[in-house]
């Protein structure tokens, strides 16, 4: 991973925490930022001692969205959205959907735009009570990025989604734990306390059937249920095969705590 003061990568505990680092700007996404984000991801991604990961934001936001300021003086040198949709929100999307390892966002604050898509590709939500979220692209001329056409309505259905995509009004914490948009809410001062906990109650879980659940999800929200259930048996064959059930499976039948090595 490249050196980058904008995004900061930690492992402990089998957590790969990954904290989005411009608390002046709210941390608005610029090039480098986005650069680093990416890195990040595959780093964890590829990292043998994280089998879980947590994203955050430093400051009182957890991610503002793409930095305006840049953009505007790229859309003065002739430059769209194009590029930085395509090179870096794709596969940052694509890196926290198809992690297999689960990963957890903790939102400290107002999560706008992309802000708001990273949280919405992560695999559970925790948020602070001073957390909220803003779909911002219409506010200034543009449709959605960073997946939330397709994370969004999943999460809270098409009606709700076309609301917050198309109002852009935004969702407080309690709100967004009402319709299903978050999974948790804390206060500001636990915000940091739950979301590693949970994260690392996951780390400590079983890491390949994370992995055949996310797999599956994602699989078959697109796909009819013949296809799905053909999915669900060839991950479930593989989950069979590991150490973890075999292990889990025996706990279960001498009634003592299963312990997970991810394998």
């Amino acid at each position: 991973m490249p050196e980058s003061d904008s995004v900061a990568y930690e492992l402990s505990d089998g957590v790969a925490t990954i904290t989005l680092n411009r608390p002046d700007s709210l941390n608005s996404l610029t090039f480098e930022a986005k650069e680093a984000l990416l890195s990040a991801v595959e780093r964890a991604k590829s990292d043998s001692g994280a089998r879980a990961v947590l994203l955050t934001g430093n400051g009182k936001a957890f991610c503002a969205g793409q930095d305006l300021r840049e953009h505007a003086g790229k859309l003065g040198e002739g430059q769209g959205l194009e590029g930085t949709v395509r090179s870096h929100y794709n596969p940052i999307v694509l890196g926290l959907t198809r992690m297999p390892k689960p990963v957890v966002a903790a939102v400290n604050g107002v999560a706008a735009g992309a802000g708001a898509g990273l949280a919405f590709a992560c695999d559970l939500r925790v948020a602070s009570e001073n957390a909220s979220f803003l779909m911002a692209f219409t506010k200034v001329g543009l449709g959605a990025d960073t997946g939330a056409s397709w994370t969004l309505p999943r999460l809270i259905g098409h009606a709700r989604a076309m609301e917050m995509l198309m109002l852009a009004e935004p969702v407080g914490a309690q709100r967004a734990l009402e319709i299903g948009l978050v999974n948790q809410v804390v206060s500001a001062d636990e915000l940091a306390d739950s979301g590693r906990a949970l994260a690392e109650r996951l780390a400590n879980g079983p890491t390949v059937g994370y992995a055949a659940v996310k797999a599956s999800l994602t699989f078959g929200s697109g796909l009819d249920l013949g296809n799905a259930l053909e999915m669900e048996a060839d991950l479930q064959e593989q989950c069979v095969d590991t150490v973890d059930h075999r292990k889990a499976t025996l706990a279960f039948l001498n009634k003592e705590t299963a312990t997970f090595e991810g394998r």
